[in-house]
């Protein structure tokens, strides 16, 4: 159903409540919560907290959390076992009945389930690439803005929607520049991203999803390792 992540895009705080924006990168920071589809368009963002937030916190925070039972509960059928339609997430976000992630990275895992990490792992990119190409485009997004920190969600929001449009516009050929590429790559090493900790909540029904699909992707497809580098 899509790709959740979050991205921190630099502001410039309030003098009240300045420790609330800086995240543990040590810098001030929105964070953008987006879900993209299978086309890197984002079908739905939240811009509203600071970034001291940690990802299951502005995720709780979200609209999409609150009316998460008006999502499609759509479902397909894998060798006998019925899984709805679910939102990708990493580690930092709960597992719940609509939002599936990975196992805890651990030596107990066994190869089916480090395969189901690996495969979920390659899925993700999606929405990370996505985050690029949002920032590539438009720049602002690239460096802190110097305009009231209230006005920078919905700059963000807008930029989320005009890169919806390109997105179409690639589609005929009016594909992303790579010096943009390189502007972000360079900007990334200065804004450096946050980590945030592993969340261990579950919901049984996502649990039990989980399950089912890590029994179909390793009758049907080879098991992979990660690649330790």
């Amino acid at each position: 159903m899509g790709l959740i992540d979050g991205t921190h895009i630099s502001v410039l705080p309030p003098r009240d409540g300045y420790k609330d924006f800086v995240n543990r990168k040590g810098w001030p920071s929105y964070v953008l919560q987006g879900v993209v589809d299978n086309k890197g368009c984002f079908w739905n963002i939240s811009c509203k907290m600071p970034g001291s937030a940690h990802d299951a916190t502005v995720l709780r925070q979200s609209e999409l959390f609150q009316k998460a039972h008006l999502l499609p509960k759509g479902v397909k059928n894998f060798e006998g076992e019925e899984v709805r339609l679910l939102v990708v997430g990493d580690p930092a976000y709960p597992l719940l009945d609509w939002l599936i992630k990975g196992y805890t990275n651990s030596p107990n895992l066994t190869p089916e389930q480090e395969s189901f990490n690996v495969y979920l792992s390659s899925l993700r990119v999606g929405v990370e690439m996505a985050f690029g190409k949002l920032k590539s485009r438009w720049r602002v997004l690239l460096k802190r803005s110097d305009f009231h920190f209230s006005f920078a969600p919905t700059m963000i929001a807008t930029c989320c929607a005009l890169h919806n449009l390109w997105q179409i516009c690639e589609k005929q050929k009016d594909a992303i520049s790579t010096n943009w590429l390189e502007e972000f790559s360079q900007s990334s090493e200065i804004f450096h991203q946050p980590i945030h900790p592993v969340n261990v909540s579950t919901s049984n029904s996502g649990t039990n999803a989980r399950e089912v699909l890590t029994k179909y992707l390793a009758s049907q497809f080879p098991l992979r390792q990660v690649h330790l580098h």
